[in-house]
Protein backbone atom coordinates (compact mmCIF):
# COMPACT_ATOMS: atom_id res chain seq x y z
CA UNK A 1 0.00 0.00 0.00
CA UNK A 2 2.49 2.50 0.60
CA UNK A 3 4.28 1.66 -2.37
CA UNK A 4 1.53 2.02 -4.18
CA UNK A 5 0.83 5.42 -2.91
CA UNK A 6 4.19 6.94 -3.45
CA UNK A 7 4.03 6.26 -6.97
CA UNK A 8 0.94 8.37 -7.06
CA UNK A 9 2.84 11.13 -5.04
CA UNK A 10 5.61 10.39 -7.46
CA UNK A 11 3.19 10.50 -10.75
CA UNK A 12 1.46 13.61 -10.05
CA UNK A 13 4.36 15.69 -8.96
CA UNK A 14 4.14 17.12 -12.03
CA UNK A 15 0.40 18.54 -11.81
CA UNK A 16 1.52 20.09 -8.49
CA UNK A 17 4.46 21.65 -9.94
CA UNK A 18 2.69 23.13 -13.39
CA UNK A 19 -0.93 23.45 -11.93
CA UNK A 20 -1.69 26.53 -13.29
CA UNK A 21 -0.08 25.77 -16.98
CA UNK A 22 -2.07 22.95 -16.89
CA UNK A 23 -5.59 25.38 -15.66
CA UNK A 24 -4.57 27.86 -17.93
CA UNK A 25 -4.85 24.81 -21.29
CA UNK A 26 -8.87 24.97 -20.60
CA UNK A 27 -9.43 28.78 -21.37
CA UNK A 28 -11.00 29.18 -24.44
CA UNK A 29 -10.29 25.22 -25.33
CA UNK A 30 -12.45 24.04 -28.43
CA UNK A 31 -11.18 20.69 -27.16
CA UNK A 32 -12.50 21.11 -23.60
CA UNK A 33 -15.74 22.36 -25.06
CA UNK A 34 -16.11 19.30 -27.01
CA UNK A 35 -15.40 17.27 -24.38
CA UNK A 36 -17.84 18.54 -22.14
CA UNK A 37 -20.35 18.68 -24.35
CA UNK A 38 -20.24 14.86 -24.84
CA UNK A 39 -20.42 14.20 -21.13
CA UNK A 40 -23.95 16.43 -20.72
CA UNK A 41 -25.17 14.78 -23.88
CA UNK A 42 -26.03 11.89 -21.64
CA UNK A 43 -27.56 13.67 -19.54
CA UNK A 44 -26.58 11.92 -16.71
CA UNK A 45 -28.70 11.85 -13.43
CA UNK A 46 -27.51 11.43 -10.13
CA UNK A 47 -28.10 12.12 -6.03
CA UNK A 48 -25.96 14.44 -3.85
CA UNK A 49 -22.76 14.27 -3.20
CA UNK A 50 -21.20 12.71 -6.07
CA UNK A 51 -17.36 12.87 -6.26
CA UNK A 52 -14.71 13.50 -9.28
CA UNK A 53 -11.57 11.77 -8.90
CA UNK A 54 -8.63 13.03 -9.95
CA UNK A 55 -10.73 16.62 -9.99
CA UNK A 56 -7.50 18.76 -11.34
CA UNK A 57 -7.78 22.68 -10.86
CA UNK A 58 -11.77 21.73 -10.94
CA UNK A 59 -12.60 22.85 -14.48
CA UNK A 60 -15.03 19.94 -14.94
CA UNK A 61 -16.01 19.25 -11.87
CA UNK A 62 -17.07 22.85 -12.04
CA UNK A 63 -19.02 22.53 -15.31
CA UNK A 64 -20.93 19.16 -14.30
CA UNK A 65 -21.82 20.58 -11.07
CA UNK A 66 -19.99 17.95 -8.64
CA UNK A 67 -19.75 18.95 -5.30
CA UNK A 68 -16.94 16.71 -4.37
CA UNK A 69 -13.24 16.09 -5.90
CA UNK A 70 -9.74 14.29 -4.94
CA UNK A 71 -6.54 13.95 -6.11
CA UNK A 72 -3.14 13.12 -5.26
CA UNK A 73 -1.69 16.84 -6.49
CA UNK A 74 -1.81 19.64 -4.08
CA UNK A 75 -1.90 22.36 -5.93
CA UNK A 76 -4.39 21.74 -8.13
CA UNK A 77 -6.46 20.97 -5.47
CA UNK A 78 -6.41 24.87 -4.34
CA UNK A 79 -7.49 25.79 -7.72
CA UNK A 80 -10.44 23.58 -7.66
CA UNK A 81 -11.42 25.48 -4.33
CA UNK A 82 -11.67 28.48 -5.87
CA UNK A 83 -14.14 27.03 -8.01
CA UNK A 84 -15.96 26.20 -5.19
CA UNK A 85 -14.98 22.45 -5.07
CA UNK A 86 -15.27 20.50 -1.78
CA UNK A 87 -11.74 19.02 -2.03
CA UNK A 88 -9.44 16.56 -0.58
CA UNK A 89 -5.65 15.51 -1.06
CA UNK A 90 -6.45 11.66 -1.65
CA UNK A 91 -5.85 8.76 -4.25
CA UNK A 92 -8.41 6.65 -6.24
CA UNK A 93 -7.73 3.43 -4.43
CA UNK A 94 -8.09 4.40 -0.79
CA UNK A 95 -11.00 6.80 -1.02
CA UNK A 96 -12.03 9.18 2.00
CA UNK A 97 -15.82 7.78 2.24
CA UNK A 98 -17.88 5.46 4.30
CA UNK A 99 -19.99 3.26 2.66
CA UNK A 100 -22.64 3.62 0.52
CA UNK A 101 -22.21 7.34 0.86
CA UNK A 102 -21.81 9.23 -3.04
CA UNK A 103 -24.27 9.44 -5.05
CA UNK A 104 -21.69 9.13 -7.94
CA UNK A 105 -18.44 8.74 -9.28
CA UNK A 106 -16.51 10.46 -12.07
CA UNK A 107 -13.41 9.22 -13.31
CA UNK A 108 -12.32 11.55 -16.36
CA UNK A 109 -9.18 11.16 -18.34
CA UNK A 110 -7.73 9.47 -14.98
CA UNK A 111 -8.36 5.96 -15.21
CA UNK A 112 -4.83 5.78 -17.58
CA UNK A 113 -2.92 7.24 -14.23
CA UNK A 114 -4.03 4.99 -11.95
CA UNK A 115 -1.94 2.57 -10.07
CA UNK A 116 -4.91 0.03 -9.60
CA UNK A 117 -7.96 0.12 -11.82
CA UNK A 118 -8.84 -3.03 -9.70
CA UNK A 119 -9.08 -1.59 -6.24
CA UNK A 120 -10.86 1.80 -7.66
CA UNK A 121 -13.81 -0.30 -9.07
CA UNK A 122 -13.68 -1.80 -5.43
CA UNK A 123 -13.48 1.30 -3.57
CA UNK A 124 -16.16 2.61 -5.84
CA UNK A 125 -18.38 -0.78 -5.31
CA UNK A 126 -17.89 0.02 -1.47
CA UNK A 127 -18.87 3.92 -1.25
CA UNK A 128 -21.60 4.29 -4.29
CA UNK A 129 -25.36 4.19 -3.13
CA UNK A 130 -27.38 1.57 -4.58
CA UNK A 131 -28.20 2.64 -8.41
CA UNK A 132 -25.86 5.19 -8.31
CA UNK A 133 -23.71 5.98 -11.71
CA UNK A 134 -19.79 5.59 -12.09
CA UNK A 135 -18.80 7.89 -15.13
CA UNK A 136 -15.85 6.90 -17.31
CA UNK A 137 -14.29 9.53 -19.55
CA UNK A 138 -11.03 8.30 -21.38
CA UNK A 139 -9.35 8.53 -24.77
CA UNK A 140 -8.73 5.05 -26.44
CA UNK A 141 -5.46 3.77 -26.86
CA UNK A 142 -6.48 2.77 -30.51
CA UNK A 143 -7.65 6.25 -31.46
CA UNK A 144 -5.58 8.68 -33.19
CA UNK A 145 -5.93 11.24 -29.98
CA UNK A 146 -4.57 8.00 -28.21
CA UNK A 147 -1.48 7.42 -30.14
CA UNK A 148 -0.74 10.89 -30.48
CA UNK A 149 -0.60 10.89 -26.31
CA UNK A 150 1.26 7.48 -26.52
CA UNK A 151 3.88 9.56 -28.91
CA UNK A 152 4.40 12.48 -26.39
CA UNK A 153 4.89 9.48 -23.23
CA UNK A 154 7.13 8.35 -25.73
CA UNK A 155 9.10 11.70 -26.05
CA UNK A 156 8.71 12.16 -22.34
CA UNK A 157 6.33 14.34 -22.25
CA UNK A 158 5.65 15.83 -18.40
CA UNK A 159 1.94 15.08 -18.30
CA UNK A 160 2.04 11.91 -20.00
CA UNK A 161 4.95 9.91 -18.48
CA UNK A 162 2.80 7.96 -16.58
CA UNK A 163 0.19 7.33 -18.71
CA UNK A 164 -1.27 4.14 -19.34
CA UNK A 165 -3.56 3.95 -22.04
CA UNK A 166 -6.66 1.56 -22.34
CA UNK A 167 -8.45 0.24 -25.36
CA UNK A 168 -12.87 0.33 -25.23
CA UNK A 169 -12.36 -3.55 -24.93
CA UNK A 170 -10.13 -3.79 -22.20
CA UNK A 171 -12.10 -0.98 -19.84
CA UNK A 172 -15.59 -3.21 -20.68
CA UNK A 173 -13.46 -6.11 -19.62
CA UNK A 174 -12.45 -4.68 -16.57
CA UNK A 175 -16.23 -3.08 -15.57
CA UNK A 176 -17.43 -6.96 -16.41
CA UNK A 177 -14.73 -8.16 -14.20
CA UNK A 178 -15.96 -5.83 -11.54
CA UNK A 179 -19.98 -6.72 -11.83
CA UNK A 180 -20.01 -3.41 -13.39
CA UNK A 181 -23.15 -3.26 -16.13
CA UNK A 182 -22.33 -0.50 -19.16
CA UNK A 183 -25.61 1.82 -19.20
CA UNK A 184 -24.96 4.01 -22.17
CA UNK A 185 -22.16 5.87 -23.88
CA UNK A 186 -21.06 8.68 -26.30
CA UNK A 187 -18.22 9.11 -28.71
CA UNK A 188 -16.87 12.31 -30.09
CA UNK A 189 -13.39 13.69 -31.40
CA UNK A 190 -12.94 12.86 -34.99
CA UNK A 191 -11.39 15.33 -36.56
CA UNK A 192 -7.00 14.63 -36.43
CA UNK A 193 -5.79 15.93 -33.11
CA UNK A 194 -3.32 18.82 -35.49
CA UNK A 195 -6.69 19.22 -37.56
CA UNK A 196 -8.94 19.95 -34.75
CA UNK A 197 -10.54 23.00 -36.07
CA UNK A 198 -14.80 22.44 -35.47
CA UNK A 199 -17.05 21.56 -32.84
CA UNK A 200 -18.31 18.60 -33.40
CA UNK A 201 -21.60 16.51 -32.50
CA UNK A 202 -21.50 13.53 -30.43
CA UNK A 203 -22.48 10.10 -31.46
CA UNK A 204 -23.69 7.66 -29.01
CA UNK A 205 -22.17 4.67 -28.96
CA UNK A 206 -18.34 3.69 -27.72
CA UNK A 207 -16.25 3.73 -30.98
CA UNK A 208 -12.73 2.90 -30.73
CA UNK A 209 -11.68 5.78 -33.23
CA UNK A 210 -13.25 8.45 -31.32
CA UNK A 211 -10.67 10.36 -29.24
CA UNK A 212 -12.78 10.82 -26.87
CA UNK A 213 -15.52 8.47 -24.97
CA UNK A 214 -18.15 8.53 -22.40
CA UNK A 215 -19.12 5.49 -20.04
CA UNK A 216 -21.61 5.68 -17.78
CA UNK A 217 -22.11 2.60 -15.75
CA UNK A 218 -23.92 0.91 -12.62
CA UNK A 219 -22.93 -2.13 -10.25
CA UNK A 220 -25.03 -5.17 -11.32
CA UNK A 221 -25.59 -6.36 -7.58
CA UNK A 222 -27.73 -2.16 -7.39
Amino acid sequence: MQRRTANWKQNSQIFHERAKEYDEWFKNSLLYSIEKAAIHSLDITFSAPALEVGVGPGRFAEALHIPFGIDPAMAPLLLAEKRGICTCQAIAEELPFAKSSLGAIFLLFTLCFLESPALFLKECRRVLRPNAPLVIGLVPADSAWGLNLLRKKEQNHPFYQAARLSTIAQVQQLLTAHGFHILKSASTLYQLPEKLVEFEQVKFGMDEKAGFVVIVARHEDF
